[in-house]
């Protein structure tokens, strides 16, 4: 009873959180809605209405002078670029003084200085992605001086934390790794011919009886057959020398017996992993390297070593056999089994990794989402050596930032949904 109530509230929690994502958060007001650049995640009393000037930036006025602030970025690093107006009529921009801050989450601080470039000026600084802040414009033109606050947001989110832990929301702290470099090599499994026994009868004879068949499972002393010799007339017991499994029975009630097996018996708690190298990769391979050996199933999953490597190169697949001696007590591998091993072959100490799951596309980025309280924002990667598990980060995220290691996909398409603009 207890199990099926557990079930059921599994079930409720998880039908419940889809229902969350699907419905788009409506029943939060606006404050928990996802920010972008749009006009109703404003939150500053003195913001003022985004209008476009004629040069497709943000046009800011302030009585009869006005500056129209750009972020451009066509093949060249971002950077903004502002024209000047008075009386809606373009001034030189030597004759304005201006300056510009950004706060970005983390309170990260950006100010940039501009000088005079043809008929606008140009900010001294890389715009960095995400294009996310808080913009502080503070200008002057003969002798006055003006101001402006906005919000410029894209790729953020805001989720209640209640609610990220129902969703699954994750987060780990970006910091050093050691990045692994492996090779995965595929194979079979192989029964050890160290541990298997071909029983004999000591004396031939007749058999009388049959203890055990095909596909039993024996230990040591068990009796598999009763044969009656022929020179004595007595019975005797033909027992197992070893633990195992009998793969192979060639005997039958009241048939003679001779010097041929009657039973083939091999031991399955260890076994031979024979994989396929790659000569392009043998000279990454060599005995005594450590192998995670895996099934396809994931039943398996044991560290062993390479016990030996074949000095010749199989002509068809241009691959060199290694054989790698696995533990199998529970019998989790069975002769015959495809199987898989990973070998590590370098490895390298980094400053700075994330987790490969929380990787992300975003427009055209690999992404994360770095968390800061209960706001998520997009985090452009700057991407260098990778594994299986790690990815090294080479910039766009600063040591100590929390990010999304499990389901940050819904971090993406709760941003996709309330579209993550990139106008400026």
């Amino acid at each position: 009873m207890k199990s099926s109530a557990s079930s059921y509230s599994i079930t409720v929690t998880v039908i419940s959180v889809m229902l969350f994502v699907l419905a788009g958060w409506l029943m939060f007001p606006a404050g928990y809605a996802s920010d972008s650049h749009h006009d109703e995640h404003a939150h500053h009393d003195d913001e003022v209405k985004e209008t476009k000037g004629p040069h497709g930036g943000r046009l800011l006025v302030q009585d009869d002078f006005s500056l129209e602030v750009s972020i451009y970025e066509t093949g060249l690093p971002p950077e903004f670029r502002v024209y000047a107006y008075k009386d809606s009529q373009a001034i030189v921009p030597d004759e304005v003084t201006l300056d510009i801050e950004l706060k970005r989450l983390g309170d990260r601080l950006d100010r940039i200085q501009f000088t005079p470039q043809q008929d606008y000026l140009r900010g001294d600084t890389v715009i960095y992605e995400p294009h996310s802040f808080e913009v502080t414009v503070n200008a002057a033109h003969q002798g006055r001086s003006y101001s402006w606050h906005y919000d410029s947001l894209e790729g953020r989110t805001r989720i209640p934390g209640n609610i990220a832990r129902e969703m699954g929301i994750r987060t780990e702290v970006v910091g050093p790794v050691t990045l692994t470099e492996t090779r995965t090599l595929t194979g079979r499994v192989q029964t050890n011919p160290n541990r298997l026994s071909r029983v004999r009868p000591r004396f031939a004879g007749v058999v009388k009886a049959i203890r055990h068949e095909l596909g039993d499972v024996v230990r040591a002393g068990d009796i598999l057959a009763t044969v009656q010799s022929n020179e004595s007339l007595q019975d005797y017991h033909v027992k197992a020398p070893i633990n195992g499994l009998i793969v192979k029975r060639d005997v039958q009630v009241g048939e003679a017996t001779g010097d041929e097996p009657l039973f083939v018996i091999v031991d399955l708690s260890e076994v031979w992993v024979e994989l396929d190298v790659f000569v392009r990769d043998l000279e990454l391979i060599k005995k005594g390297q450590a192998v995670m050996v895996e099934s396809l199933d994931g039943n398996y999953r044991k560290t062993a070593s390479i016990d030996w490597l074949s000095p010749l190169t199989a002509h068809a697949s241009q691959s060199v056999r290694a054989r790698v001696i696995a533990a199998n007590e529970d019998g989790a591998l069975r002769p015959g089994q495809f199987i898989r091993g990973r070998v590590t072959v370098a490895e390298h100490a980094v400053s700075l990794a994330v987790r490969q799951a929380a990787v992300q596309r975003f427009r055209d980025f690999q992404v994360v989402f770095a968390r800061f309280d209960d706001v998520y924002e997009v985090r452009m990667l700057e991407m260098g050596r990778q594994n299986h598990d790690w990815v090294e980060v080479l910039g766009g995220i600063e040591a100590g930032t929390q990010y999304v290691t499990e389901n940050s996909y819904l971090i993406k398409a709760d941003i996709e949904k309330s579209g993550a603009s990139h106008d400026h």
